[in-house]
């Protein structure tokens, strides 16, 4: 589904990393190794060289605004634009069952972003980056800032999106416990390289 092909960013490369459907990975490495960089440019929003196909199709061929809604990319800090929840969503509706499973009010909607703690700001950023249909997720950190009860949802989440729907999922993380349950494969950044661990 998701091929790397020699891709280079800013300290990290030339890499080659192949992710089939329905796949996740683990990615770790030490802080500032360019694990966040490196989802950045896969999602396009900062520059590199080489190539990434998704489906055969080269990133190149691809308009950007497309390419970014099927390579959904989750921030360890979710950005946020508009004064209202809601306003974040293309479809507010197709959030309700992830806010319910991820114990956030079905109101939230209505909500100004300023009232959000920051475990919902990264709750609601992986909602937002789901409800767009995704076929291949970015996840940098994504329990981070959550208890162990969320945390658990989240990755529940995640398995049966990966399971049900195909979607693959590069996750971030920086414990070796949630590597383990979350994927199959994991990886590790070692000097300017990757390395299956």
């Amino acid at each position: 589904m998701l091929h790397l092909r020699s891709l280079k960013t800013r300290n990290l490369g030339p890499l080659d990393l192949e992710l089939a459907s329905g796949e996740c990975v683990s990615l770790q490495g030490p802080s500032g190794s360019g694990k966040s960089l490196l989802l950045r440019a896969i999602a396009d929003l900062d520059p590199s060289e080489g190539d990434i196909l998704l489906d055969g199709r080269s990133r190149s061929q691809v308009p950007a605004p497309q390419w970014r809604r099927k390579i959904g990319y989750v921030p360890a800090e979710p950005g946020w634009w508009a004064s209202r929840v809601d306003q974040h969503f293309e479809a507010w509706h197709r959030a309700s069952e992830n806010l319910r499973t991820l114990s956030i009010p079905s109101d939230c909607g209505s909500w100004p972003i300023s009232r959000l703690s920051t475990g919902e700001r990264q709750r609601l950023g992986l909602i937002r980056a789901l409800s767009t249909g995704p076929q291949v997720i970015l996840l940098d950190e994504p329990t981070a800032a959550l208890d162990p009860e969320t945390t658990e949802a989240v990755e529940a989440i995640i398995t049966e999106r990966c399971r049900t729907d195909g979607l693959a999922a590069i996750w971030v993380t920086h414990r070796e416990d949630q590597a383990r349950r979350v994927a199959k494969r994991h990886f590790r950044i070692i000097g300017n390289g990757i390395v299956q661990a």
